[in-house]
C-alpha cells in the first residue's frame, strides 16, 4: 500500500489571500518578506506564479513548501530553477532539492520565522518541536536551496 505525497490544498480564503500577496509582490510590496515565484510548468510550459516566503539560513536562501508536494514543487523539480520577483526586482535562480536528512535546521528556522503563517500546515509540528518530530515531517515538506544567478 502506497500513500500519495502530502499536499494540503488551500481553501477559498487562503487562495484569495495568496493571490493578493502575489499581486502585491508583483507591484513591489513584500508582505513580511514574501516574493512571487515564477516557475515554468512541467507539462504546459506556461509560467506558474505563486507567492512564497524565501528563507535565509546560514547565509543561503531556501524555498520551503509548507503545503507539501504542490504543483510549484513538481514544476521546480522539472525546471531546476525559476525567478523571484518583488516589483521590478527579479532574481533568477537555480534550485537544488535537499534530501530529508539535511532539512532539520532549515525547517526549524523556517518555522521560527514563518510559523505564525504556516504552523497549521505542519500538522502540530512547530519550531519548539523535538528534532525527531521535525525530522518525521521532513518528507512532507520539500525544501530547495536556491542560488541566485550572478552570485
Amino acid at each position: 500500500m502506497t500513500s500519495s505525497p502530502y499536499y494540503l490544498k488551500g481553501g477559498r480564503i487562503s487562495t484569495w489571500f495568496n493571490g493578493l500577496v502575489g499581486r502585491l509582490a508583483r507591484l513591489g510590496v513584500s508582505v513580511a518578506g514574501s516574493a512571487e515565484l515564477s516557475v515554468r510548468g512541467r507539462t504546459s510550459g506556461r509560467v506558474q506564479r505563486v507567492p512564497v516566503n524565501p528563507h535565509t539560513y546560514e547565509g543561503r536562501q531556501y524555498l520551503v513548501s509548507a503545503r507539501g508536494h504542490s504543483q510549484w514543487v513538481r514544476n521546480m523539480r522539472a525546471a531546476g530553477g525559476g525567478e523571484l520577483r518583488v516589483g521590478r526586482r527579479v532574481r533568477k535562480f537555480t534550485a537544488e532539492e535537499l534530501p530529508d536528512a539535511e532539512k532539520l535546521p532549515v525547517l526549524r528556522t523556517y518555522l521560527e520565522r514563518w510559523g505564525w503563517e504556516v504552523d497549521s500546515y505542519f500538522r502540530g509540528v512547530t519550531a519548539r518541536s523535538s528534532d525527531e518530530e521535525i525530522i518525521a515531517c521532513a518528507p512532507d515538506h520539500p525544501v530547495f536551496r536556491i542560488r541566485v544567478r550572478g552570485k
